[in-house]
């Protein structure tokens, strides 16, 4: 039966919350975003942004905190390593003098109560968690992309074709589902956590995922304490 690989990595990532689809997708989609215009070699040529927000995102978006994670991706802040006790000063501060760093290089005018557009009576045919950006250059010309958080982290570019090489793999032990887990249990005798380290050693190293999990581990941990 055909299955889809999936990593430990794939399910638990560290990023600014508190939605998975709603916080750490937009925000991977405007470092997408911003990756393009630089791909484009165009980046240093746009002198505004709009970013529209669809469907589900516009509608929760202010609660998810759609708005501000647009913001920070687009100023090029990574959602794993960025400070979350500087979010608030940063983003007062894009509000305050109207302009934004793109990839903390390039200052554009920005303002994101008239920037960003929550469209709460649109929503995209693909998905209801859409968002298009909109750089217009100095020229005048406009380019925009669309993206769509579909889950989990995940983002996928209007009209791209996304090849996962983490998917593109055949495990010791495919699983679709409980049952599978307890076959391959009682086959190798193995237990459950082996099973796992098992197949995500198609990946990486023993010592890499387990460095992976306990990471991952100390990050919830100081979460929980944070409060």
């Amino acid at each position: 039966m055909n299955h889809e690989a999936i990593s430990v990595f794939d399910m638990f990532k560290i990023g600014v919350g508190p939605s998975s689809s709603h916080t750490l997708g937009p925000w991977k989609a405007a470092t997408l975003f911003l990756f393009s215009l630089k791909e484009k070699k165009i980046l240093e040529e746009v002198r505004g942004v709009k970013i529209l927000l669809y469907g589900s995102l516009a509608k929760t978006g202010i609660g998810h905190g759609t708005d501000i994670a647009v913001q920070l991706g687009l100023s090029g802040d990574d959602p794993v390593t960025f400070d979350v006790d500087k979010i608030d000063h940063k983003i007062q501060n894009i509000l305050e003098s109207k302009k934004i760093f793109l990839d903390a290089t390039f200052e554009v005018v920005f303002d994101p109560i008239r920037d960003i557009e929550f469209l709460m009576k649109e929503s995209l045919p693909y998905h209801p968690n859409g968002l298009s950006f909109i750089a217009e250059l100095n020229n005048g010309e406009k380019i925009k992309e669309t993206y769509y958080s579909v889950g989990g982290g995940f983002v996928e570019q209007e009209g791209v074709i996304t090849e996962n090489s983490s998917t593109d793999v055949t495990l010791p032990f495919p699983i679709n589902n409980a049952e599978d887990l307890l076959h391959w249990c009682r086959k190798t005798g193995l237990s459950i956590h082996e099973v796992v380290l098992e197949n995500e050693s198609t990946w990486r190293s023993e010592e890499e995922t387990k460095a992976g999990v306990l990471t991952i581990w100390q990050v919830m941990k100081e979460c929980l304490y944070k409060g």
